[in-house]
């Protein structure tokens, strides 16, 4: 796969014009009839305006249309998550399945289904936001304006928070990491949480069992309501899956309604990896191709 990464501009103009410089640099020397766009944000029903993406300049910008007329290629938008579990269920840990939900783990959580091999977006295009489920009422903050979502309390962020807490609440050896939050607890990280834990720090290992339990307590409200054959764990904090998806994977098999009388999902790691969003935008773009849905280009 060819890739390019460039700085992520801070205007509505200057996005565009790095979407479509990157784009031009890639499709030069391929013969390209579409191009699929998987942004991290809110995507309008019919693909073609983003209404809101938290870390980018976006707010109700009709995306699809502006890069495709400087292209004058056609452009389908998808949002991240679903992008990726598309590429998983049609060419990686979920090939196969009739139903399969995609869990992403980083600085919060994505969240995304497919049913019968195609993505699920619901009536206006931005379900499933399963990083926003509420597990904890009247728990820790979260930047969307509630309180106790899913992915206050398993994510990166949720790891380092944990971790802190921890420190806080008792005496702990003046490990690296204890150090490190004592100093400067703004600063310690969901990944130095991880570390940590490979190397046997007590406060680390406690956040971690932490972040199992929460994420079976998660899993389990996504089965219920989805019941899927397959959920695959990705993002950055699925990477030291060894250190909680034992424990994660018997907290969700006792939690789940109907335990013990029921199949469970199986949980599976991603195979794509980083690449996953791209995989599923591009496969998107030719299925649309395919079926002459493809949005018109502006020409």
């Amino acid at each position: 796969m060819k890739t390019a990464r460039v700085p992520t501009p801070d205007s509505v103009p200057a996005l565009d014009a790095a979407i479509v410089e990157a784009v031009r640099g890639l499709v030069r020397d391929y013969p390209v009839t579409a191009v699929g766009l998987a942004v991290a944000g809110f995507v309008s029903a019919d693909r073609r305006v983003v209404r809101f993406a938290p870390h980018l300049a976006w707010r109700h910008v009709a995306v699809a249309d502006r890069i495709a007329e400087q292209l004058e290629l056609p452009v389908v938008l998808e949002h991240d998550a679903n992008a990726a579990a598309l590429a998983e269920q049609r060419f990686g840990a979920a090939e196969g399945a009739r139903v399969a939900a995609l869990v992403a783990l980083g600085t919060g959580i994505g969240g995304a289904l497919v049913l019968d091999g195609e993505v699920y977006r619901g009536a206006h295009g931005v379900a499933p936001e399963l990083g926003h489920l509420r597990l904890v009422p009247q728990g820790r903050p979260c930047p969307c304006g509630k309180r106790g979502c899913w992915e206050r309390y398993c994510s990166g962020t949720a790891l380092a928070n944990t971790a802190l807490e921890l420190l806080a609440a008792g005496r702990q050896a003046r490990t690296p990491l204890a150090v490190r939050a004592a100093e400067s607890p703004e600063s310690v990280t969901g990944h130095e949480v991880a570390r940590a834990a490979e190397e046997g720090d007590p406060a680390a290992l406690r956040a971690m069992e932490e972040l199992a339990r929460w994420l079976g307590e998660g899993l389990a409200l996504v089965a219920d309501v989805y019941d899927p054959q397959v959920v695959v764990l990705s993002g950055g904090v699925s990477g030291s899956a060894h250190l909680f998806l034992g424990a994660a994977r018997q907290h969700y098999s006792t939690v789940l309604t109907g335990a013990g009388h029921r199949p469970l999902a199986e949980l599976r790691l991603a195979h794509h990896g980083d690449e996953a969003g791209m995989i599923g935008a591009a496969e998107l773009a030719r299925d649309h191709v395919r079926s002459g849905a493809v949005p018109v280009c502006g020409r």
